[in-house]
């Protein structure tokens, strides 16, 4: 089974360019045309992630996990890329600012796409082990 998170946008076009050209995501499958609305298919590292714009696919503002680990090196690489935190990504007080360490043992920072979703790339989470005949 596989869990897929449909993320809204307003405008296809411009969140592509933002998950492809800033945050690794490819561009895998979806409509023929990214005029809205539409649907398109992103891969980040092997796992999908769904874009739309119908109305009435997903809300804005929601918050979606992405576990990776050398979150430091990602967030400078964004940044060579063109993400803009709201405070100093040298010294961050806030994880929207830079990787910081989490009280609950990850490391973290958060990203906001064109449409204010949170993306919160997230190192030091484990999920549990599937027991045998569960998975």
């Amino acid at each position: 089974m596989a869990i897929i998170p449909t993320v809204r946008c307003k405008r296809m076009e411009a969140s592509i360019a933002f998950y492809t050209k800033v945050l690794d995501f490819e561009l895998v499958d979806g409509d023929a045309e990214t005029g809205d609305p539409s649907f398109s298919v992103l891969m980040r590292e092997g796992a999908p992630l769904f874009l739309s714009s119908h109305r009435g696919d997903g809300e804005f503002g929601q918050a979606i996990a992405v576990l990776t680990d050398g979150v430091d090196a990602l967030f400078r690489k964004f940044r060579t890329r063109g993400l803009q935190t709201p405070g100093n990504p040298e010294a961050p007080e806030r994880v929207h600012e830079g990787p910081i360490d989490q009280s609950w043992g990850t490391r973290e920072f958060y990203v906001d796409d064109p449409d204010g979703n949170t993306l919160r790339f997230t190192q030091g989470f484990r999920l549990p082990p599937v027991a045998e005949g569960d998975a």
